[in-house]
């Protein structure tokens, strides 16, 4: 662990610019989901409760460095002040002497990072104009640290730097899957395409024992080894790198899991009827026919490779869960997992915005080890990235 948390600073009588991720769903100017907001308060919390005073800065949604009105984070003051139980005031354009003529204990919210073009820049002006504001820095928001931005790298270099909780707890949850994880581990990766995740798997294949491959992306590597899919959603312009990640992966050792049948259907429609086929390189569908999902003894077979793990990633669906009854096998492989976690200690660690969906649609997302809303930082560190923000702390 090369960096530093809460823990290791003295806060007492400090300004904490602590930078979080409150880029949260509104409707009407209230905030509709709430979980990012209520997964910083432990961090406000612990910064207040030694002695320190945290400055909030976090970005919303995607001003491209000007000034969007209806993207000011003045409407999520409410939320806030819920979630830490004490007030927050709101600062459009902050100093230091503003800020140090506040309470010791104030929490201050400071306006859109992201206002200006010199944030995504990361310019130095910027950086130390913000550095300004602060004793202490504390990123708290692992979802952006995957951007080299003035509020979550170049402020870092400028003042002492930690994580916050939640930073912490995302860290130690990747660490622990892949890192250094306890063996055997495996993953799950499923979504449409294999080109949006060809880094993730080239780094996994070498990392892992298993790896259990679903949705649009199996049915690429099942027609790179010869079966003709019909209609099915597949990029057949990456049948040689499928072949390449297979050969990669018997070299490491690595054991790649795809559907031994699936759920085949003309319609792709909400409760479209459906056959269930055996698919391996001698499959021929129809040119009409389409896979929507993994079948019953293809999750038997990811069932039956969960119970030989210790810890398991978990990055998208195995089917097109959004429609009944395509969803069937990833509820019912996330439910494997999720009962495995409890009776035999599975480290389950999963993330990415479908992977969030899917298990709360199938009703476990409480019962995943941990469960990261961070999305394209969580793919780059597992891709086996730097992440500008994480290093920034070291």
């Amino acid at each position: 662990m090369g960096w530093k948390t809460l823990d290791d600073m003295d806060l007492n009588g400090k300004r904490v610019l602590t930078r979080v991720d409150i880029n949260v769903p509104m409707e009407n100017g209230r905030v509709t989901d709430a979980t990012r907001i209520t997964r910083i308060a432990p961090t406000v919390a612990d910064i207040r409760a030694k002695g320190g005073s945290p400055v909030l800065l976090a970005h919303f949604g995607r001003p491209k460095g000007q000034v969007v009105p209806d993207m000011s984070l003045e409407p999520l003051v409410p939320a806030l002040q819920e979630a830490f139980g004490c007030p927050v005031t709101f600062v459009e354009r902050p100093s230091r002497d503003w800020i140090d003529a506040q309470p010791a204990d104030a929490v201050i919210l400071v306006e859109n990072t992201r206002f200006t073009p010199m944030e995504e820049a990361n310019d130095p002006q910027m950086a130390q104009f913000l550095a300004t504001l602060g004793d202490v820095f504390c990123n708290d928001a692992f979802s952006a640290a995957h951007r080299a931005h003035a509020s979550t790298t170049g402020v870092a270099h400028l003042l002492p730097a930690c994580a916050g909780r939640l930073m912490q707890a995302e860290l130690s949850a990747l660490e622990a899957a892949l890192s250094t994880p306890k063996r055997p581990v495996g993953a799950v990766v499923g979504g449409a395409k294999v080109s949006t995740k060809l880094d993730l798997l080239t780094n996994l294949v070498e990392k892992i024992d298993v790896l259990i491959i679903g949705g649009g992306m199996a049915n690429t590597f099942l027609a790179a080894q010869g079966a003709q899919l019909g209609a099915s959603l597949q990029e057949a312009d990456l049948h040689d790198t499928a072949r390449e990640i297979m050969d990669k992966a018997a070299a490491a050792g690595c054991r790649i899991l795809l559907p031994s049948d699936g759920r085949v259907s003309r319609a792709f429609a909400a409760g479209a009827p459906y056959d269930t086929i055996a698919l391996n390189a001698d499959t021929r569908l129809d040119d009409d026919q389409m896979v929507l999902d993994a079948g019953d003894a293809a999750v038997a077979d990811v069932a039956a490779a969960i119970d030989t793990l210790s810890t398991l990633i978990w990055n998208g669906p195995l089917g097109a869960f959004e429609i009944a009854p395509f969803d069937t096998a990833t509820v019912a492989a996330a439910k494997a997992a999720a009962a495995r976690t409890a009776s035999h200690g599975l480290i389950t660690v999963a993330g990415g915005g479908d992977t969030v969906a899917a298990l709360n649609q199938a009703g476990v997302a409480d019962d995943f080890t941990y469960i990261s809303t961070a999305g394209g930082a969580f793919l780059e560190w597992m891709e086996g990235k730097d992440l500008p923000g994480v290093a920034a702390l070291g």
